[in-house]
Parts: structure tokens; C-alpha cells; sequence
């Protein structure tokens, strides 16, 4: 049985892989990682894939499942240094299905996030975090109209 560092090492292989499912499975594997600070070079070359968006897709899904500050810097810094309008778009799209921002705890929990990251270190990180907010309703905003679709 191979341990957690074999594991790693196995997945930052396979994000070289020519095969677009080896990619994304690496991805997802990397996006799980307890040690992620040490691999961010390996997660922003498969979420900036420009071979195949799906690779893009599933890379940015697992990191923002992890519902941490880290796997949303990941995905904001990668957006931040997207240079294919389409890989962007990938991004933005992950962020904006996230299932989690449709609870009450998880959109607190993003805007909660959002606002550290607009402190971050890295400047792409730090522009990233407040465009995101901006676009997101206040809660009080969406409450409002959830009443009036009760009417």
C-alpha cells in the first residue's frame, strides 16, 4: 500500500499525463491533499490546462470542495493567471456552480473567505477576492426576494 507522500508523488506524475482523465484524476487526487501548500505549482498547472478544460473543471471542483481558504486561493490565483479567456471561464463557472455558496453557512463561510483573500500576499489573489464579492448578493438581498416569490 503506498503512503500519503507515494500518493502525492503518483499524482504530480500523472498531471503530466498526455491522457486528459489521468490529468483530471490527478487533480482531483492533489486537490485532496492534506499538504497542499507544497504542491500549488502541480494544482495551478492542471487547473490552467489549456489540453483539455475538463482537467480545468475537475481540479477546480475538488479544491473548492474542500470548503478551506486554501482550495479557494488555489482557484482565485489560477483564475487570476489565466491567459485563454475559456480556462477563465472555467474557473469563474466552478465558483459560481459551487453548491456550497447556495446554503446560508456556505455563503457565509465564502464571504467570510473572500474578505482574508483580499488581504493575501499575492496581488492576483488579493484583485480576485473583492471582484468576487462584489458580485455576490447580500444575504439580506436574497432573503428579501426569496419572500417575494412566496407572494
Amino acid at each position: 500500500m503506498e503512503s500519503p507522500d507515494d500518493q502525492e508523488l503518483t499524482a504530480a506524475q500523472d498531471a503530466d499525463s498526455p491522457d486528459w482523465s489521468v490529468r483530471a484524476s490527478a487533480g482531483r487526487r492533489l486537490a485532496a491533499s492534506d499538504k497542499i501548500d507544497g504542491i500549488t505549482d502541480v494544482l495551478h498547472s492542471l487547473l490552467l490546462d489549456l489540453r483539455d478544460s475538463a482537467v480545468t473543471q475537475e481540479t477546480a471542483e475538488a479544491l473548492l470542495t474542500r470548503k478551506d481558504t486554501a482550495g479557494l486561493r488555489c482557484v482565485l490565483l489560477g483564475s487570476s493567471r489565466a491567459v485563454e479567456f475559456s480556462t477563465r471561464d472555467e474557473l469563474v463557472a466552478a465558483l459560481d456552480c459551487n453548491p456550497e455558496r447556495m446554503t446560508t453557512a456556505g455563503a457565509d463561510r465564502l464571504i467570510q473567505q473572500l474578505h482574508e483573500l483580499a488581504a493575501d500576499d499575492d496581488d492576483g489573489v488579493r484583485d480576485e477576492a473583492p471582484r468576487i464579492l462584489s458580485r455576490l448578493r447580500p444575504r439580506n438581498q436574497w432573503a428579501r426576494d426569496s419572500d417575494n416569490d412566496q407572494l
